[in-house]
Order: structure tokens, then C-alpha cells, then sequence
């Protein structure tokens, strides 16, 4: 039977240690000194960040994706000064992000779409915009998907990705937007006459804003009327109270001033009623 030599496994001892312990000790004294320096930096680009004005959604993302890169890249440092054979971990590293970006792809798209959003700032909360069909006011941005609520009291997450790649309408960036209101008048009257009884109406409807000054005009000529367009400017919050109060104004007025509506021939409508 083999007898233990602990004089030979203490003299591999000791040459191990001889080889690793001045390793391990500027490893760890690089590690120290590292985090100081990482964690000063960091903290001086947050205070950069902060006093140009970034998004407080997006400043502490980058923050904390700086913190890793460098701390990252201080542990790569470390493990080349142990020994570490870094191109295998860092193979390992490659594939493993690569499977995971192929993974999160439409996340990823999302993400990006995001901070380019917080950065440029083509709208921010409290705005009310419209991306395709979807109107509403914007809520919250966050990384991945924008917040807004409609006036249908109807939360809408809308994929930033989506965003950035359609058009989108913002009517606060201005602060006030224009409405597009359509009525028809009969070619039996005069559109002069019709043009002030709605300018008078109009002066009943609130929240319509008197500069620009509202336009009033011929849009088109139907077979069996006039096409009138009805252009008042409002602020975005107003939008269908005041599309809704200026229908029903015009209307009233129209009944008022006798005002027939127009009809195909042969088919009897007679005057707006009350």
C-alpha cells in the first residue's frame, strides 16, 4: 500500500503558492482599486447626465449599462492576472449573447426604438399624439413601450419599435390643432348667408380659440349639395368636446334660420328639426 508523503504535497504547496499568492494579492489589489475608480466615474457621468438635461427614465439605464461594462471589463482584467484562459470565456460569453439577442430580437428592436425616443423627446408625457389609428395622451414612455390613454378613458401599450418606425402626430408640440368639420348647404342658398349664420354660431361654442381665426369655406360640390369645411383651432384637450359642441351648434343654428337640408330628388326631407 502507497504511503502519503506530506513532504512532497506540502512542497506542491508551497510552489503553488509562490506562483498564485503574489496573483491572487494584485488581483485583489487591482479589484480594489478598480471598483474606487469605476464607482467614482459612474457616479460623476450620472451628475453629466443629470445637469444635460437626459430623461429620467433613460439616465439611470445608462448609468447602470456603464457600471457593467466597466466592471465587467475590470473582472475580465482580474481573471487574465489569475490565469484565466479568456478566450475560452470569452467564446462562451459571445454565444451566450448572441443566443440571447437572437431570442429578444423584437425586445431588443423595442429597447432601441425607446432610448431613441427619450433622447430626441418627439413627445413626452402629458402630449396628446396619434400613431396610425391610436389617439390618445401620452401617460408614460418607458423603455420598451409608450403609454396612452385615450379619451375613451382606454389605456393603450403601444411597442416603441412601432413607433419610431410609423409617423406620429403630435398636437401639443404646438399647442393647439386644428379641427376639420364638414356640413352641406342646399345650391338654393346663398353661401354668404350661410357663411356668417355658422361664424355666429361658432361664437357660442367654447374653448374655440380666437387666433388663428376660424375658417370657414367651399370644400367641394356634391350631385345634390355644397360641401362646407369648418376649420376652428382649439388646444389638443379640447378636441371632441369641442368637435361635438360645434356640430350640434351649427346644426341648431341651421333649424333656426330654416336652413333645408339637402336631399336626393325625388325624396322628401323637408327642414332640419329641432
Amino acid at each position: 500500500m502507497k504511503t502519503i508523503d506530506f513532504d512532497e504535497i506540502l512542497k506542491l504547496i508551497q510552489e503553488k503558492a509562490i506562483v498564485y499568492v503574489p496573483k491572487l494579492l494584485l488581483g485583489g489589489l487591482i479589484l480594489w482599486i478598480g471598483m474606487k475608480l469605476a464607482n467614482r466615474l459612474i457616479n460623476f457621468l450620472s451628475k453629466i447626465l443629470e445637469k444635460a438635461g437626459f430623461d429620467d427614465t433613460i439616465r439611470p439605464f445608462l448609468v447602470s449599462m456603464l457600471s457593467f461594462i466597466l466592471k465587467g471589463a475590470l473582472l475580465l482584467i482580474v481573471a487574465s492576472i489569475l490565469g484565466v484562459n479568456l478566450s475560452s470565456l470569452v467564446a462562451l460569453l459571445a454565444a451566450i449573447g448572441f443566443a440571447i439577442g437572437m431570442a429578444l430580437q423584437g425586445s431588443l428592436g423595442n429597447f432601441a426604438s425607446g432610448i431613441l425616443i427619450l433622447t430626441l423627446k418627439p413627445y413626452k408625457s402629458g402630449d396628446w399624439i396619434q400613431v396610425e389609428e391610436k389617439f390618445g395622451k401620452v401617460e408614460e414612455i418607458g423603455i420598451f413601450s409608450t403609454t396612452i390613454v385615450s379619451p375613451g378613458h382606454k389605456t393603450l401599450i403601444i411597442p416603441n419599435a412601432k413607433i419610431t418606425d410609423g409617423v406620429v402626430t403630435n398636437y401639443s408640440k404646438k399647442g393647439m390643432v386644428r379641427l376639420e368639420i364638414n356640413v352641406t348647404m342646399p345650391y338654393a342658398e346663398s353661401f354668404p348667408k350661410v357663411k356668417e349664420i355658422i361664424k355666429t354660431a361658432l361664437a357660442n361654442v367654447n374653448n374655440i380659440l380666437t387666433e388663428p381665426e376660424t375658417e370657414i369655406g367651399i370644400e367641394t360640390f356634391d350631385s345634390h349639395s355644397i360641401e362646407l369645411t369648418i376649420r376652428p383651432y382649439v388646444h389638443p384637450e379640447d378636441f371632441w368636446q369641442v368637435t361635438f359642441d360645434t356640430h350640434e351648434t351649427v346644426k341648431k343654428a341651421f333649424s333656426d334660420h330654416k336652413i333645408q337640408v339637402a336631399y336626393s330628388e325625388g325624396v322628401e326631407l323637408g327642414s332640419i328639426g329641432e
